[in-house]
């Protein structure tokens, strides 16, 4: 008799095979892995160490490394002391700062109100505002209408401007509706037996349930208003009113000298490529220090709206 069958009589159970993907991985997958993980981080850390550095130094240093400095001869933040002393990009600092918080509040209690009434079936015009979303998806308006609507409404050369013609995105508005769908029905018709009415419920039951996939979408409205440049070179023509990353786009992209870079010159004045480089440094500081906040809520918050509805 063989052996398979006297263990399957005395109840002994053999140990099954693992799948390829649930085996440990051998020394080479792990030294594998961690050159591919070494390559990333190179290639990700790199241009910023790059960028921070000639930032942070002075005219002799940058003019010796023919451009953008990779070993340090000497720190100075001449280039960031002379930033915030011009009045053009620390006003584009406090613009870009002020639309983000504004904007981000808006959109997102816009959002959360729209998905959580899609979310109901039985919701006011429930079918033809699911649609109209959906088909945002598809078909967008274009730029010319959009700024035609803008400057009907007298909003052109203004803040709203900068917020209100992206205030809601579809898709996270989806997401959002995704999530809320999943929630369990019987806590919700638990706390309408109890007389609470739709605001209490979404305040206070469904919000603190779906704080991941919140503050996932609220990151993605706070990093596409702190990067958005076109809206403003679209519809605001007065320079003070320019938020940081157009500001970025003139002095970087294209090339424009700020006006401190060139009125006033000094001997010991830091050159215009360090200035450029502490732009860039100071317009993606908010996106490093919000990402690792926010990064633990990716797997439940997106994935799980996506996935589930």
């Amino acid at each position: 008799m063989r052996a398979s069958t006297l263990s399957r009589r005395r109840g002994v159970r053999r140990p099954s095979r693992l799948a390829p993907w649930e085996e440990p991985p051998s020394v080479a997958g792990r030294l594998g892995k961690g050159t591919l993980i070494t390559l990333i981080l190179v290639a990700v850390l790199g241009p910023l160490y790059t960028i921070v550095l000639t930032s942070l130094s002075s005219a002799k240093t940058v003019t010796e490394a023919g451009g953008l400095v990779l070993v340090p001869d000497g720190i100075t933040f001449e280039a960031y002391r002379q930033i915030f002393s011009d009045t053009v990009v620390s006003r584009a600092i406090l613009v870009s700062t002020g639309v983000t918080v504004v904007g981000t509040l808006i959109s997102a209690g816009v959002s959360v109100l729209g998905a959580y009434s899609l979310s109901r079936p039985g919701s006011f015009l429930h079918r033809p505002l699911l649609f109209s979303i959906l088909l945002m998806f598809v078909f967008f308006p274009g730029i010319i209408p959009v700024y035609l609507m803008v400057s009907g409404l007298g909003l052109k050369d203004s803040y709203w401007s900068l917020i209100l013609p992206s205030a809601v995105s579809a898709f996270n508005v989806v997401v959002l509706r995704s999530f809320f769908m999943n929630i369990p029905k019987e806590i919700l018709d638990s706390a309408r037996i109890d007389g609470a009415g739709e605001f209490r419920i979404l305040f206070r039951i469904v919000l603190p349930m779906s704080k991941a996939v919140t503050a996932v979408v609220a990151m993605f409205y706070a990093v596409g208003y702190w990067n958005a440049w076109f809206n403003a070179m679209l519809y605001i023509d007065d320079t003070r009113k320019w938020p940081l990353a157009l500001i970025l786009r003139q002095y970087v992209v294209d090339s424009n000298p700020l006006p401190a870079a060139t009125a006033g010159v000094t001997g010991d004045a830091p050159p215009t490529l360090a200035i450029k480089m502490a732009i860039v440094v100071i317009a993606v500081i908010p996106a490093l220090i919000l990402y690792p906040l926010v990064q633990r809520h990716f797997t439940k918050g997106v994935i799980v709206g996506a996935v589930k509805g």
